[in-house]
Order: C-alpha cells, then structure tokens, then sequence
C-alpha cells in the first residue's frame, strides 16, 4: 500500500552554526504562473499570500543596518509581487546586489512586457529555472508549452546582454532532477546544457546550477503517494558528505518569509522552523539586530541532508 504521508526519519543531522551574513533571501509571496510538482513552496496561480509594502520597507531598513551583500527574491513568481520593482530599485540604490529567482515564463505574462528590460537596466542576476534541456522532460515537469515559453524568455535576456561574455548580466540556469534522485556532477551536465542550447537554440548563459529536490510540501507528497518517501530520504542520508557542512547556505544567509518572519532558510520556512539564533518562537526582521545571529545555531532537521547529500546543493548549485 502506498503511503498517503510522510513519514520522517529520526532527525539526527551534524550541528550547524552560522558564519559571516551575507544574503538576505525574501519570499515576496506564493503566487506563482506555475503549478511545478518539485515545488517545496506550494506555489501556484490560486494561493493569495503576498509581501505588503511595510514588510518591504522593513528589509530595506535591514539591508541598510546589516550591510547586506545580496538580496535574493523568490516567491512563486516574486515579480508578481506589486512591490516587487520597488523593493529592486531600492535596493540597488543601496548598494545591494539583487538576483531574482526568474521561472522565464514569467517574462511572457500580461503586463510583465517591460519586465525583462527593467531587469537589465538595473542589473539584476537571474537565476532561472529550466530543469532540462529536452521538452518533454520540462513539460513533463512543469506543465505543457513551458519549454518553448522558457527559450523565448531566454531569447530576450540574450538580446538584452544576459549571459554574453563582458555584460555583466549574470543568467544563471536551475537544473532539478526529474524524480527522487540525486542531481548528476555539476560540471559535466553545464557543459552538455550549454552545448545543446547552444547547438540548437543559440541560447547562451554563464552557470548551470544542480539542485536537489527537497522532500517538503509538494514534493513529499508525490513521493508519498508512490510510496517512495522514505527510499529517498535514506538515499539523502546514506549520500552525506561532511565536507558540505562548511558550505551550506544557511551559514550566510537568513529566509525572510511574506509577512516578514525569518527562518534559516526557505526549506525550514516552509516547514516553519523558525530562525534558531534568536531562541524565539517567532522572529521578525524589523526586531532583527545582525549580532544576534553572531556564531549562532541553526535549525536542522532530517530534510537538511538534501543540502548535504553527494556534491552537496544548495541556492547556488553545487557545494563540492
């Protein structure tokens, strides 16, 4: 009989502590044009959460006050966000380098038009999503015509500069396996997107990064209804790599979630884990002082070896 929920493992995971901050990753929202079986947000066109303009003002104060090096948005789609263009502009005037989480097919949306020249203009890194290189396996995994909607995305960020050596216009690409595997070496699949990108599209961009599926949210449940839940978290387990603990994301960086709570990463605020350092229920970042979060523990639990398992994964791809 297959199983109709997750069943967790028992959570023995290395302890974690913080080191230098240097990211803040916003989730704007959960509304997204896409409905992806991978998606460890929940994210889709019918879910209603979305960042208001004073919790955007509170991680401009906090950008501010910390210092921070990057402001990573996310969402669902974060340029759904209405505050989204503001929140970019802004911080750019601060200082901040802005990468957004981009699915590409946003770019082709009613009234996101101008939105891939508002991108270049402020420069902004994307970090888009395109789990293969083949149709079908991105259709399969993402919904019929994403494909062809993701290339002419990319199309346009090339004319724009994106990608092409000596712009300046970061486009990463997002590599997640089809099903309950671990992503294959980084480099050698980088080299084959960009030779059949490439070769048969004329598309150009600068990384490829692997990340593993996180058995959360949508994710766990697909699993579960296979019966293959726990098969994948002991191949999570019997994959990790000490060596990735020095180099997991939530050493740098702090999740900051639609209403402005914070997490140690976007993992944990899915499964609303809050933020360790603070040894609060609940920590927002308008009361965030950078200090507390000083050598401090993070939350860790059995999902936290899809981070570490193999070459390791995280936001930004690869950790070995």
């Amino acid at each position: 009989m297959a199983q109709t929920e997750p069943m967790r493992l028992l959570d023995d995971f290395p302890r974690v502590q913080r080191g230098r901050l240097t990211t803040v990753q916003a989730n704007l929202g959960y509304v997204c044009n896409q409905t992806c079986f991978h998606c460890h947000v929940n994210a889709g066109p019918n879910r209603r959460e979305v960042m208001q303009r004073g919790t955007v003002d509170d991680i401009l104060a906090f950008l501010e006050r910390a210092t921070i090096e990057t402001l990573d948005l996310t969402g669902g789609a974060p340029e759904l966000n209405p505050y989204f263009r503001d929140l970019v502009v802004e911080a750019r005037a601060l200082g901040v380098e802005v990468l957004d989480r981009c699915n590409l097919t946003i770019l082709s949306q009613p009234g996101q038009e101008d939105l891939a020249q508002f991108l270049a203009e402020q420069r902004v890194g994307i970090v888009a999503s395109l789990p293969c290189y083949l149709e079908q396996n991105v259709d399969a995994q993402r919904g019929d015509g994403v494909f062809e909607a993701s290339l002419a995305g990319l199309r346009e960020l090339n004319t724009l500069g994106y990608g092409r050596p000596g712009s300046g216009l970061e486009l990463n690409l997002v590599y997640n396996p089809q099903g309950p595997q671990l992503p294959p070496p980084q480099a050698a699949l980088e080299a084959a997107y960009h030779e059949h990108l490439q070769s048969h599209y004329g598309i150009a961009f600068n990384r490829l990064y692997t990340i593993a599926n996180m058995p959360i949210n949508r994710f766990a449940k697909t699993l579960a209804r296979k019966g293959e839940y726990n098969s994948y978290m002991q191949t999570l387990r019997l994959a990790h790599q000490d060596a990735n603990l020095e180099q997991v994301m939530c050493r740098s960086l702090i999740s900051v979630d639609w209403q402005g709570y914070l997490y140690d990463c976007d993992f944990n605020q899915m499964l609303h884990i809050p933020l360790a350092a603070t040894r609060r229920p609940r920590s927002h970042i308008r009361d965030l002082d950078p200090r507390q979060l000083i050598d401090g523990d993070i939350a860790v639990a059995d999902h936290c070896y899809g981070c570490t398992a193999g070459q390791g994964s995280s936001c930004g791809g690869a950790l070995g």
